[in-house]
């Protein structure tokens, strides 16, 4: 989505160029039946993959185009012909690429399952899962490299300059120069011939013109420098990349399943059929997704919802693969199968968003595509003009031009945005937020009014007792809270059950015998105990009975203005009691408000209850501005009316009522704990455990990010600009043009990766 202005589907959303992304697939983004992944083992970096980008454009029928660039894969619709153009300009442009097959499509949410061996060389092709070590990206090649460079200077410098010495120094500096830049000469002579001016062909015009000059040793410097430099720098993006992977060893590789005959069997989780019964001793993770079947318990579910509050357990209840069990033996139902549970969703999620592409990136990209050939102009000028306007030598001025080249590469500007941007998206994911794309990391900064739904989003989203209180002195308050308990447990209305749950859970209540029990839709309940004939009704049903009072309207009153539901015990005579029951705020929800106004963003309350309450809760929470009731197409207006008068306007909701609104919204926040999957899918961040106080965390872990982007292009920039100049006017080498480039790519890194670090979103 390169607009986050621009309406999007309620269904699904576009990030960027990398497809669409819900939650509820389990393949992350939803993939037709013809698309295809390719494995391009030698893409390293952000800049690599704006190049295969760039080499695929012609082809308008592939898009979308989705990277994966700590897989180092790439996913495209094509088959066939299309298919063989594809692969053919990629491995013109100098990337190996190989086809991994795909399975078809799942019945399972109609997502696609996990991709199989690659296709045609199944027993030799390498792992695309498989961890990467110092081993597979090459080190000890290029230590070697490294020592043969090393001993070409040391030749340099000590041995005389002789016919057997000059030849022993320029093989050793051709072999160390062919061990390290095997693969950067074969990416920049495919761009040369393509007219390319990327990161490699400056490498290699800048290695090649130092050797042909006769600056052997330097030359291999360079290029061991480089390519060891690029191994750091892949390994260090791959931190930030697998972040959020590192979740999946939290989910236990086997699990106890009960048997047929009863008994139990350790079995592998990937194994396990969904339906089947397994057994979690406390102290154990879940391997899979289910319902508790059997136990009661609190479970910490902080690997997924980032809760630091355990959550009490009972038969019902979900629980999610990666979280603890606590406190006793758990039995549960499994619900999805090992690759579909709720965990792994959310990391192939953050997966699918890391290969968008963030507007700072797609800046960068652009600047990039001016950049170096600019700069490589610079360098052909410098090479012919300087002998004649500052009297150098013509190996002096060629010498000068080589460095500005090494110095102008890219690497850093290129890498910046990237890892700092997939760094934002992992610190998010572990805090329980899924950030479907980082271009929502990067605006959420820009926010000045946030929308709340009320129910579910501000409050708990059900009624629970809040308030008994007695009408009558003929009979004591525990005699009135045990026959309202008679009543109301044996109605299903939610009003009544709340009602039950709150007296039973704050004891003294003894529930009696019921006869000649009825329910009357839109009054009320009513059933004879002990003999006496008594309701439990609405304020109208009691007022029709002619049992109201002056005194007992004001009580009413009192309640409703807060928002409450009232219901009234009463005899045929009397009303005998008075039962509140409200849908109570959240604890966080009032912090989560007076955050939000510290950043200077506007709170706004958009619900579809009755203006009473609606302002109840508003005051409870601190929200000043309270619309409602409101239909679903009244919020959509609404959230319009906000964009064109405010600004930058998110929506937050959870149900299916809230999906129009958060679909039109500038960036849409789902309640994820207790959402529908429509507003789930509609949304472009879900927050995983229905708090609240993430939404002004991750506005402020946006703040964040956008303040470490500028820093990184500073970095790179600046540290370019200073050798430039020496490169021109001082004593700048090529040493120090390689140490340069190698040392801003590596310092905007680590920066990116300080996002990483909880505290930088928290405060």
């Amino acid at each position: 989505m390169n607009n986050p202005n621009s309406h999007h589907s309620a269904s699904a959303h576009c990030t960027d160029r990398c497809g669409e992304l819900t939650i509820s697939e389990p393949g992350g983004a939803p993939e037709a039946t013809g698309t295809v992944t390719l494995r391009i083992a030698n893409m390293d970096c952000a800049s690599e993959e704006s190049e295969i980008r760039r080499v695929l454009q012609p082809f308008e029928d592939l898009d979308p185009l989705r990277f994966d660039l700590g897989r180092r894969t790439l996913s495209l619709d094509a088959q066939g012909e299309r298919l063989e153009r594809a692969i053919a300009a990629i491995r013109k442009a100098g990337f190996q690429a190989d086809v991994i097959k795909t399975a078809a499509a799942s019945p399972v949410n109609g997502g696609v399952q996990a991709m199989g061996q690659y296709a045609g060389h199944d027993a030799d092709s390498p792992n695309p899962d498989a961890p990467r070590t110092w081993l597979s990206d090459g080190l000890p090649r290029l230590v070697l490299a490294l020592l043969l460079a090393v001993g070409a200077e040391g030749l340099s410098f000590f041995a005389p300059s002789a016919l057997p010495w000059d030849i022993a120094k320029m093989a050793l500096a051709a072999v160390a120069i062919f061990l390290a830049g095997f693969g950067t000469y074969r990416k920049g002579l495919a761009a040369l011939r393509a007219g390319r001016l990327n990161i490699n062909a400056l490498m290699t015009v800048a290695v090649t013109g130092a050797f042909l000059i006769g600056q052997w040793p330097e030359a291999a410097m360079v290029m061991a420098l480089y390519a060891i430099a690029e191994a750091i720098e892949a390994r260090a993006v791959d931190r930030a990349r697998n972040a959020i992977r590192s979740l999946l060893a939290l989910a236990p590789e086997e699990a106890d399943v009960r048997q047929a005959d009863g008994s139990w069997a350790r079995t592998a989780a990937k194994a396990i059929a969904v339906g089947s019964i397994v057994r979690v001793r406390p102290g154990e993770r879940f391997a899979l997704d289910g319902v508790v079947s059997s136990g009661t318990g609190a479970v910490d579910q902080a690997a997924v919802t980032g809760e630091s509050i355990p959550v009490d357990k009972a038969p019902g209840d979900e629980v999610f693969a990666g979280t603890i069990n606590a406190a006793s033996e758990l039995q549960i139902r499994t619900t999805a199968p090992a690759g579909d549970t709720l965990l792994a969703r959310i990391i192939q999620a953050v997966e699918q968003a890391q290969g968008s592409r963030a507007p700072t990136q797609r800046f960068v990209d652009r600047f990039a595509a001016i950049y170096t050939p600019a700069v490589f102009v610079l360098a052909v000028l410098v090479a012919a003009l300087t002998p004649w306007l500052m009297d150098w030598t013509w190996l002096q001025a060629i010498y000068k031009a080589l460095v500005i080249l090494v110095i102008a590469c890219p690497c850093a500007l290129v890498i910046s945005t990237p890892v700092t941007v997939v760094s934002g998206l992992a610190a998010a994911a572990r805090r329980g937020v899924l950030i479907k794309g980082g271009v929502y990391l990067e605006e959420a900064r820009k926010l000045k009014v946030v929308a709340l739904d009320k129910t579910g989003t501000l409050t708990e989203g059900k009624p629970a007792l809040v308030a008994f209180e007695s009408i009558t002195a003929s009979r004591s308050e525990a005699v009135l809270r045990g026959l309202a308990l008679s009543l109301s447990a044996r109605s299903d209305h939610p009003v009544s059950k709340a009602i039950a749950a709150g007296l039973l859970g704050a004891g003294g209540a003894e529930e009696r015998p019921v006869e000649d029990f009825a329910a009357l839709p839109g009054r009320g309940v009513h059933g004879t105990v002990g003999g006496e004939l008594l309701t439990l009704a609405n304020h109208r049903w009691v007022e029709e009975q002619g049992l109201c009072s002056t005194a007992l309207e004001d009580r009413l009153a009192a309640h409703e203005q807060q928002g409450r539901t009232v219901t009234l015990l009463a005899s045929a005579h009397e009303v005998l009691a008075l039962v509140a029951v409200a849908d109570r705020i959240k604890p966080t929800s009032t912090q989560a408000v007076q955050e939000l106004l510290v950043l200077g963003v506007t709170p706004v309350m958009l619900t579809g209850d009755n203006a009473t309450t609606a302002k109840a809760i508003g005051r409870q929470a601190g929200i000043d501005e309270v619309r409602g009731p409101l239909l679903p197409d009244e919020k959509l207006n609404a959230i319009q009316e906000l964009q064109s008068t405010r600004g930058m306007t998110a929506m937050t909701g959870d149900g299916i009522n809230d999906a129009p609104a958060l679909a039109k919204a500038d960036i849409g926040f789902a309640m994820g704990g207790a959402g529908t999957h429509t507003a789930m899918e509609a949304a472009d961040i879900v927050v995983m455990n229905d708090d609240l106080r993430r939404l002004p965390e991750t506005i402020r872990l946006s703040k964040r990010a956008h303040a470490v982007l500028v820093q990184n292009i500073t970095l790179a920039l600046g540290i370019k600009a200073i050798f430039l100049v020496l490169a021109v006017f001082g004593n700048a080498s090529m040493w120090m043009a390689v140490f340069a480039d190698m040392g801003a790519s590596l310092l905007v890194v680590f920066n990116g990766l300080r996002l990483l670090r909880p505290e930088v979103h928290r405060s």
